[in-house]
């Protein structure tokens, strides 16, 4: 005796051993043996052989029609054994009962499954909108095929071009769109982003890691939508100084400025003047709003989307010419000791007599210790400011970054880059860095002692962290830092400087400590930033690829960070190389660089020798 059987789901036979109430001992045509519930039986045969069943069972089953089946159904619940007799006109066969079994096992919109063996037809208008639906998914997988057949030949449906962005940064696997892309990148062995390169959609690996800044910060394009123009104040008391702003040869958000004027004790007094935009709008308006959302200006190499719109920078940026609305922080120094005497706070309008900018400066990085003069406008002035940036670290007993750390510049015209390595703690950046803190502490205690609410950079125990209440920087030295010195690239900034004007014009701030507006700006800040950040690394690693492709290099020297992992030491480049054997960190290498991948952001490295340390 064989047995037709049902088990999670699939139909199948086997000869049986032993029977027992409740269960049959079966012997499958592969010769397992395993034991099955009674229950579970649908049909007992003796011929065909057990092996034999199913192969013909599905023969006949494709005789049959499924609309015919249908039809000869009746309303109510019925057995696959009785439709079998229905069908025939006569006891059926063991293949022709499991050749309907089969049938109406395959046909779930013609045939609900009620129980094992047993089924309803389905009704009428549920039929027909299951196969219009049926239809419906046919025509799409069809157009699916078409869309996926022209990619394969690097031709771009439009449909698919529409949809570009969505497609590469976030893809919907249930648009007909994201599937044919799918479809074609596996006949093609190419990924969607070099896919689209060869349908001349996608400009460059460039356009792409761009892109996905794009589309995530500006998935409405970037430029800035209507709003009022920022609006100074004329009507501020003009500064008697002639002041000069220091900064890279692209910058147009001009944020602080600096003056050193003699006093008639020979003293000096020295002026950080920052730029005001919190003079120029207000909370709530729609300069406000612009800022809000974009939080920060981005920098990429050769790039940068700013946080502002240009006619705002310009009406709040720090540039020579007319006087400019600015927050001042006088500062009443003796050139003897470098000591401070006296500190005073004003709002006014500061003329700025030069916009100085690093590439013309940089010599002075040298020519500052060795005390060698250059001949430069300002050059005395800066000179005191170092020195007195000098007495500033010294106090606090903190460099302002770390000794021994580089930056680089990366200086981007066309496909070109040039990649100049920028070491921090310069004399001029000190110079910077150390009066930026002085202003930041000073005014961030001014706004704790007068109880105003305020963004605070707070470091203890290794962790750096935005908080409303003034906390030290253990880093920096300092009892506390409140973000202001930069309120035309920041919007913590500019938030805090409403609140300091508000503290110095001696009316109430237009946000309180425990305001939602306050703290899910400084929140939504900190993943803002972050997110800004992670894209920045992405680009500049693009152009350090970029780099090793137009200089040709096929060596390099490298510094070893970890197992598997080093840095090349002429740019800011990270890569894997497997082939490293076991060496400590900070040993020096020199790596074959044998292709690199602009669209994966990597290289393909392998280690040549290990070098002597460096001088």
């Amino acid at each position: 005796m064989n047995v037709l059987y049902e088990e999670q789901g699939e139909f199948k036979v086997g000869a049986v051993l032993a029977r027992a109430p409740a269960s049959l001992q079966v012997e499958s045509p592969h010769g397992k043996r395993l034991k099955v519930k009674a229950a579970n039986v649908l049909l007992e045969f003796d011929r065909p052989a057990a092996a034999e069943l199913l192969p013909a069972a599905e023969t006949y089953a494709a005789t049959l029609d499924t609309e015919f089946l249908w039809h000869c159904c009746g309303e109510s619940e019925f057995g696959f054994m009785d439709l079998a007799r229905d069908y025939v006109g006569r006891e059926p066969t063991p293949v022709e009962a499991a050749g309907v079994l089969l049938k109406l096992h395959s046909a779930p919109i013609y045939f609900h499954r009620r129980g094992r063996g047993r089924y309803r037809k389905a009704p009428e208008e549920t039929l027909k909108l299951a196969l219009a639906g049926l239809e419906k998914k046919k025509r799409i997988q069809e157009t699916i095929n078409e869309w996926a057949a022209r990619l394969a030949r690097f031709e771009c449906p439009p449909e698919i071009a529409r949809l570009r962005d969505e497609l590469l940064y976030a893809p919907d696997r249930n648009k007909p769109e994201t599937k044919a892309l799918e479809q074609a990148c596996r006949e093609t062995g190419l990924d969607a982003a070099r896919l689209l390169v060869r349908c001349g959609v996608l400009g460059s690996a460039h356009e792409y890691h761009l892109g996905r800044f794009l589309h995530e910060f500006f998935p409405r394009g970037t430029a800035f939508p209507e709003h009022e123009p920022a609006a100074p104040p004329e009507d501020l008391p003009l500064a008697q100084v002639r002041a000069f702003s220091l900064d890279d040869a692209g910058t147009t958000e001009i944020d602080d400025a600096f003056s050193v004027t003699p006093t008639a004790e020979g003293e000096l007094r020295i002026g950080i003047h920052i730029s005001a935009p919190a003079l120029a709008f207000a909370p709530g308006s729609s300069l406000d709003a612009i800022a809000r959302e974009r939080l920060s200006t981005a920098y990429f190499p050769g790039r940068k989307f700013t946080m502002l719109p240009e006619d705002a920078i310009a009406a709040c940026s720090l540039a020579a010419g007319a006087p400019r609305a600015a927050l001042s922080l006088y500062l009443t120094v003796s050139p003897s000791d470098w000591g401070v005497r006296a500190r005073t706070s004003r709002i006014e309008r500061v003329p700025v007599a030069a916009n100085l900018r690093h590439g013309d400066y940089d010599v002075l990085n040298e020519s500052l210790p060795a005390n060698e003069r250059r001949g430069l406008a300002f050059e005395d002035e800066l000179r005191q400011l170092w020195r007195f940036a000098e007495a500033l670290e010294a106090r606090r007993g903190r460099p302002a970054t770390p000794a021994g750390v580089t930056d680089y510049v990366f200086r981007v015209e066309g496909e070109r880059v040039v990649i100049e390595p920028r070491r921090r703690g310069a004399p001029l950046d000190k110079l910077v860095s150390e009066l930026m803190i002085l202003a930041n502490s000073f005014w961030g205690e001014l706004l704790a002692s007068r109880d105003v609410a305020a963004i605070y950079r707070t470091q203890g125990m290794g962790k750096v962290r935005l908080s409303v209440h003034p906390e030290a920087h253990e880093a920096l030295g300092v009892a506390c830092y409140a973000w202001l010195s930069s309120p035309l690239r920041r919007y913590l900034d500019l938030v805090n400087q409403w609140q300091l004007v508000a503290a110095l014009e001696g009316r109430r701030p237009p946000f309180a400590r425990n305001s939602e507006a306050l703290l899910s700006a400084m929140r939504a800040f900190e993943v803002t930033v972050a997110r800004m950040e992670e894209h920045q690394r992405a680009l500049e690693q693009y152009w350090c690829l970029r780099w090793l492709e137009q200089e040709q290099v096929v060596e390099a020297e490298a510094i070893v960070l970890r197992e598997g992992v080093a840095r090349l030491e002429a740019i800011p480049l990270t890569v894997r190389v497997p082939s490293l054997p076991p060496l400590a960190p900070g040993a020096r290498v020199r790596l074959a660089v044998r292709g690199v991948d602009p669209f994966a952001l990597s290289a393909d490295c392998v280690w040549r020798e290990t070098l002597a340390p460096a001088a």
